[in-house]
Order: C-alpha cells, then sequence, then structure tokens
C-alpha cells in the first residue's frame, strides 16, 4: 500500500543514475543482475505486478532467484508464493513448500504460516528455479488509453469467492466493486496471504498502522482485509472527493504525499499504478461517497479574511496536473458553495476512521 521504498541512492547504486529511466524501458539488465539482493527483489516486484515497466514474470523470476541465491528472505518467501499460486510459473506445491521452507528456516514468521498450508511431507523437493528466460526480451507496453470497465475473470475458486464478498460488501461502503477489484488485482492478485517487502498484507495490502488504523485485528483474514482496505479507500474517495487517480495515488504512496506534491506523486511506480487500475476500472471519477473526511488543501480557495462576497475564481485540477479549470466555487449567503470536485483533507476526519 504504501511506496515501497526505493534503494536508488546517489554513491549506494550508481546504475541508474538518479532514477531516470524510462519508465517502460527499465535499468540496465547486465548491471541489474549483479545488483544488491534488496535492488534486485525490488525490481522483481516491478516486473511481476507490471509497476513502471511492461510486467514480464520471466525476468521477475529471474531476479527474485538471483536474490534468493544470496539467502534474501522476501525473494524466498515470494518465490513460494508464485509456486504456490501458479503466477508466471506453474503451480508446483512442493517447489512452493520448498521456498517458503528456506524462508521459515531464517525465521520468517508469513512463510511458517504458507508452508504449512502447501507442505505435503510426501512429496518434498528442493528449490528450484525455473528455467531461465531470455533477458533481452521487451514486450510491448499496453496502449495508454481509459477502456470500458471490465470484469476480472475468476481463475480459481478462491479468487471467485474474493469477488463475492466484494460485490456483498463494497455497497455498504458505498464503493463501486469494480474499483475495489481492480485495486485487489493490483495490490495481491487477488492472494490474501500476500505481503511485500514493506510489510503490507493480504488481499488489499495493509500496512500495519492502516490496518489498526480501521480496526483490522487479522490482515490475513479476507473478510476483515476487506473491510480495512474499502474503509480506507472510502476514506481516500470522500478526502478527493471522488477523483480517481488522486484516491489511487494515495493508496500507493500515502495521502501525504498527494497533498504534499499537490497531486500524483512523481514516483514511477505510483504513476504506473495509477494508470493500470484507472485502465481497468475504466473511469476517473467515482460516484461520491459518505462525507467520513472534510475537503482538504488541494483545491480548496483562497479566503479573503474578513470576506464573504461571492467569487467565480476557478479551482486547478490537479489530478491532472495541466492547469485545467473545474467549476467555480463561491460564498452565497456566508456559506461555501463548491463543485462536484474538491480535494482532500488531511489526516482531519470528521467521522471515526472505521468500518
Amino acid at each position: 500500500m504504501k511506496l515501497r521504498y526505493r534503494l536508488v541512492l546517489f554513491g549506494l547504486i550508481p546504475v541508474w543514475g538518479a532514477a531516470a529511466q524510462a519508465a517502460s524501458a527499465g535499468p540496465d539488465w547486465l548491471k541489474l543482475i549483479k545488483a544488491a539482493p534488496v535492488v534486485q527483489a525490488d525490481w522483481a516486484t516491478r516486473y511481476e505486478h507490471g509497476e513502471g515497466v511492461s510486467q514480464d514474470y520471466g525476468r521477475a523470476m529471474q531476479l527474485y532467484c538471483a536474490a534468493a541465491r544470496r539467502g534474501y528472505v522476501p525473494a524466498l518467501y515470494q518465490l513460494g508464493w508464485m509456486y504456490a499460486n501458479g503466477r508466471g510459473v506453474a503451480r508446483d506445491d512442493a517447489q512452493a513448500a520448498a521456498w517458503f521452507r528456506l524462508a521459515a528456516g531464517k525465521g520468517d514468521g508469513p512463510s511458517k504460516q504458507m508452508l504449512a498450508r502447501v507442505n505435503n511431507p510426501a512429496k518434498m523437493a528442493r528449490a528450484t528455479c525455473a528455467e531461465p528466460v531470455d533477458p533481452t526480451r521487451r514486450p510491448s507496453p499496453p496502449p495508454v488509453r481509459l477502456v470500458a470497465p471490465r470484469r476480472p475473470v475468476p481463475s480459481s475458486p478462491g479468487r471467485a469467492r474474493v469477488e463475492a464478498l466484494v460485490k456483498h460488501i463494497a455497497p455498504s461502503y458505498g464503493l463501486e466493486p469494480s474499483l475495489v477489484l481492480a485495486v485487489i488485482e493490483a495490490e495481491s492478485g487477488f492472494n490474501s496471504q500476500a505481503r511485500s517487502v514493506k510489510d503490507a498484507q493480504g488481499l488489499m495490502q495493509l500496512i500495519p498502522g492502516t490496518a489498526q488504523r480501521f480496526g483490522v485485528a487479522d490482515p490475513y483474514d479476507p473478510v476483515q482485509n476487506l473491510h480495512g482496505g474499502m474503509a480506507y479507500l472510502r476514506w481516500l474517495l470522500a478526502y478527493f472527493r471522488g477523483d480517481v487517480r488522486l484516491t489511487l495515488a494515495g493508496y500507493n504512496a500515502g495521502e501525504g504525499a498527494v497533498v504534499r506534491y499537490r497531486g500524483v506523486p512523481p514516483y514511477a511506480e505510483t504513476r504506473a499504478y495509477v494508470e493500470r487500475i484507472t485502465r481497468t476500472y475504466g473511469q476517473l471519477t467515482h460516484p461520491l461517497v459518505a462525507p467520513v473526511a472534510r475537503p482538504g488543501p488541494l483545491l480548496q480557495p483562497p479566503f479573503l479574511a474578513g470576506s464573504a462576497m461571492a467569487s467565480s475564481r476557478p479551482l486547478v485540477d490537479l489530478a491532472g496536473g495541466d492547469g485545467r479549470s473545474v467549476p467555480p466555487w463561491s460564498v452565497v449567503g456566508g456559506k461555501l458553495v463548491l463543485p462536484n470536485r474538491v480535494a482532500p483533507n488531511g489526516p482531519d476526519s470528521i467521522m471515526p476512521s472505521t468500518p
């Protein structure tokens, strides 16, 4: 959920300079396979989910394997997860158990939990990586345009159950199920046991602070996670008054980053995340939800001290950051009359942030 740390630091990793690589191009592959395990795992995650680069499971697998060979626990866990879920490779519980066993041996709690789920003593295997793929293959990225909303096709009974839960729960939060499903697809791939290197957990990848904020005791419980994730999504939609791009940017990078940059932050991961979900959802605005947060500072008009005169000064549409205007605000009879699109507040909410 929160933006993962990108360890492209001056002097530490001179491979990519000041992170100036184009989003779809990616880093220098030959240098990347020699980089530190934490960097390899980070880029593997990007390739696995198509975050800022074209989705490529082969590259993701190679990088996870490179990091895993050096004992990097998050890579060991993720390889187990890919085999357990058939993500980019044929599903293989024995291989999944082998990778989870290695990570569990290093004290990783979630790996111990996953090992208990997939381990079969009668089918023990040695952890091995998939056959290498051509690292120079660069599939063309999908076109950058909005399309009609699409319904994810269930690929397993587990995914179908999650879809049914979303359709049942989302209306109680005033959310369109198609948006929630698009977020889940991007966050966890419908894996209720997913865990990121930043400790984001479960279907909607709640970090511990967010889980606590919205009353989630067990983020790996699908129902609890959905309630917490939807409560946060609703809060952001209220905070950003239905602006989907700003809401998604806040979900990925934190609402504070959106306020700080006065729009979608200039992070490659966040921008790719926002575009991916808006392309799936097919809408730039969401119907207004319950006012669980006050409108915030981004699009609020600058008042004249002590003045109640009407004004027609346009507000700036910061979602695209291109200076377009939205319908004017005005002060009538001492009351602020706002357009449909106003933007976020901050953590100052007028209602409890609980489901």
